[in-house]
């Protein structure tokens, strides 16, 4: 009897852990006021690369991968990469406006790729690639004028910036495996040389701005 009562108190003791430990993965919701945020939208190449680093951004509340400025509707991944939709990759950025502010937004989205080279990132060619901040409100809009003035003035770049600035239309998200990709893929080739470069110089620039866990 003491045998078996012992055998169901480790059964017993290893059932409460086991619960506790699936509890412990459960995140924690955040607590948004959503009167207090804004969406944009933007273009910087690849919508991985866009997504991972927004994602990283403290005050970001949501990153989603998708399409916008074209002519069709609905457009598919296949259909975008055949460069005759006229759709962007972009990523639509929801952000607390208390905890990060539009200039920062424009700030990381200029300095995290070349906004000089017209339908191009690196080896990813093609209108999809092409650097566009799609603006929803007219603050937006003339923010993101300033900046590309200041940044020209500046001689920041050897050549002039070419990004488009352009009102908000629609927007398509893309298929599911593309949301969160680099979190979910980080090994993946294009992820390893390509995104995690990019994410190692971003977060050295931008340390004071990340997310804190």
């Amino acid at each position: 009897m003491k045998k078996l009562k012992h055998s169901l108190f480790i059964f017993a003791s290893i059932l409460c852990l086991s619960a506790c430990a699936q509890k412990s993965k459960t995140p924690k919701k955040q607590v948004i006021n959503m009167s207090n945020t804004e969406t944009i939208t933007l273009g910087s190449g690849c919508f991985w690369c866009t997504e991972a680093i927004y994602q990283r951004l403290e005050g970001v509340v949501s990153v989603t991968s998708g399409y916008s400025g074209g002519h069709i509707e609905n457009p598919t991944y296949e259909q975008v990469c055949d460069k005759t939709t006229g759709h962007a990759e972009v990523c639509q950025i929801v952000f607390d406006t208390t905890k990060i502010s539009l200039d920062d937004i424009l700030a990381v989205f200029w300095k995290t790729h070349d906004p000089t080279t017209p339908n191009q990132q690196g080896n990813d060619i093609g209108p999809q690639y092409r650097s566009v901040v799609f603006y929803h409100n007219d603050h937006q809009k003339q923010l993101a004028l300033k900046y590309i003035k200041e940044l020209d003035a500046s001689g920041a770049w050897n050549k002039p910036i070419i990004t488009e600035v352009t009102p908000f239309s629609k927007f398509y998200s893309a298929e599911s495996y593309h949301q969160n990709y680099y979190n979910d893929n980080s090994n993946q080739g294009y992820c390893r040389y390509v995104i995690g470069p990019k994410l190692e110089k971003f977060e050295k620039v931008f340390k004071d701005k990340l997310k804190k866990d």
